[in-house]
């Protein structure tokens, strides 16, 4: 890439950036109440968000050869663990990939 594309490709990527964040604000207003699709989308997206994370994970997984998907299993346990016990997405995928990241380092 020439450095007048590069520049563009950054400068897009910003825009992009700058108005996905911004655009929520700018088109649900805080004196109007939120459309009920909208808070529906809220209330499902991140599971399902999560299940798809868990699928593209596991997608490559072999149990046939060694270590047999195990880092995965175990990885994938603490995740469930944690979510049940502290009912937040973001620590259990915290836990669930620092579990996985240890267990493949000593293995």
């Amino acid at each position: 890439m020439t450095f007048t594309q590069q520049l563009l490709t950054i400068i897009i990527c910003i825009l992009a950036t700058v108005l996905t964040r911004f655009l929520p604000f700018w088109i649900f207003k805080p004196n109007r109440p939120t459309p009920a699709y909208i808070q529906y989308l809220g209330q499902v997206l991140p599971g399902a968000i999560f299940g798809m994370m868990v699928i593209y994970s596991l997608r490559t997984v072999s149990i046939t050869s060694s270590p047999y998907g195990l880092p995965e299993l175990i990885s994938l346990a603490i995740t469930l663990l944690f979510h049940l016990w502290r009912k937040s997405m973001l620590i259990s995928l915290a836990a669930g990939t620092l579990s996985f990241m240890i267990i493949t380092r000593l293995l």
